[in-house]
C-alpha cells in the first residue's frame, strides 16, 4: 500500500539552475573597501568575515594599509595589536615581496618593544630570509642584533650588526650597535671609529656620546674621554630644560636641572625614542635599535 505522505511530498524543479556567477546568489564577500580609521582589522568581530583566507581573496586586502594600521598601532603603544595586524599583512602579501619583509620587519620591532624576543628574532630573520640586501635589509639586521643582545646571544648579535653596516653604511644606528657590541668585545679602539661614523652621519645625542666616552675611557684617552662625558652631559641638560620649558611654559630656574640617567634607542621601526631615566642615576646601556619601517 502506498504512503499517503508520498503523494504530497513537494515536487521540486529539475531545472538546470543559475549560473555560478549569479551576483543575487554568491555567497563571496564584498571587496573590502573599509577605513582602517574607523574599522579596527584586530577586532575580533571583523577578523573572520574580512580577513580570513577562507572568506577573502588576498587581492582584496590592500596590504599597504594594513601596515599603516599597523603604524598607528604602534604610534599610541598597542604593540600586541600591531603584531597581529603586522602578522595579517605579512599573510596577504605577495610572497617573499618587499611588502611582506616590510610587515616581517615591523613585525619583529611590535614584538621587541613587548620584550618577547624570541619571536621577534624569528620575524627578522623570516624578513632577511626574503632578501637580505634589500631597502629593508639593514633595518632588519639592526634589531635582529638587538634582539639577540636582549636575548643573550652578544656573538651572533655582534655578526648582525656587522651585516647591517655593510648592506647599508650610512645606516648611523647600524654604527652605533656596532660599537657598542664591539666595546663589549674589548675592542675599544674600534668602537670609536664606529661611534665617530655614527655621529658623522646625524646620530647625535647624549647616548652615543656617552658610549663614545666610555670606549675612548677603555682605549687610555682618558683626557678626550672626560670632554666627550662632559659634552653628553651638557646635551641631557639641555633636553631636559626644554622639555621642562614645553611641559611648563617657563623657564628652569637657576641651577637648571640635575643630571639625569638616560636610555639609549629600543628597537621598533623607523622611530627613536627620547631618553629618559631617573635622577641622579648612572645611564642604562642600551642597543639602538630602528623602529617600524614606514613610521
Amino acid at each position: 500500500m502506498t504512503d499517503e505522505r508520498d503523494d504530497d511530498r513537494h515536487k521540486f524543479s529539475a531545472g538546470q539552475g543559475v549560473d555560478a556567477d549569479y551576483e543575487e546568489f554568491t555567497l563571496d564577500p564584498e571587496e573590502i573597501d573599509a577605513d582602517p580609521n574607523t574599522v579596527d582589522p584586530v577586532d575580533s568581530r571583523v577578523l573572520t568575515d574580512i580577513l580570513d583566507k577562507r572568506n577573502v581573496e588576498s587581492d582584496a586586502i590592500d596590504v599597504e594599509r594594513l601596515i599603516d594600521v599597523g603604524l598607528s598601532y604602534m604610534g599610541i603603544n598597542r604593540f600586541e595589536e600591531a603584531t597581529e595586524t603586522f602578522e595579517r599583512a605579512a599573510q596577504f602579501a605577495e610572497e617573499d615581496s618587499l611588502e611582506a619583509q616590510e610587515a616581517w620587519v615591523n613585525k619583529g620591532a611590535a614584538h621587541a618593544e613587548l620584550e618577547e624576543y624570541d619571536q621577534a628574532i624569528g620575524a627578522y630573520e623570516e624578513a632577511l630570509r626574503i632578501d637580505d640586501s634589500s631597502e629593508h635589509a639593514a633595518t632588519a639586521e639592526t634589531n635582529l642584533a638587538y634582539a639577540l643582545w636582549e636575548f643573550g646571544r652578544t656573538e651572533q648579535a655582534l655578526e648582525h650588526a656587522e651585516r647591517a653596516v655593510e648592506t647599508d653604511p650610512r645606516f648611523a644606528e647600524a654604527w652605533y650597535n656596532r660599537g657598542f657590541l664591539l666595546v663589549e668585545r674589548g675592542l675599544a679602539e674600534d668602537a670609536v671609529t664606529c661611534f665617530d661614523n655614527a655621529i658623522r652621519l646625524g646620530y647625535r645625542n647624549a647616548g652615543v656620546l656617552e658610549e663614545k666616552a666610555r670606549a675612548l675611557e677603555e682605549a687610555g684617552e682618558h683626557e678626550q674621554a672626560e670632554e666627550v662625558a662632559d659634552r653628553a652631559d651638557e646635551i641631557r641638560r639641555e633636553a631636559e630644560e626644554q622639555m621642562i620649558e614645553e611641559q611648563t611654559g617657563q623657564a628652569p630656574g637657576p641651577g637648571g636641572l640635575g643630571n639625569r640617567g638616560g636610555r639609549g634607542g629600543q628597537p621598533d621601526a623607523g622611530r627613536q625614542r627620547g631618553e629618559r631615566g631617573e635622577p641622579a642615576e648612572p645611564p642604562e646601556r642600551e642597543l639602538q635599535g630602528e623602529g617600524p619601517e614606514g613610521f
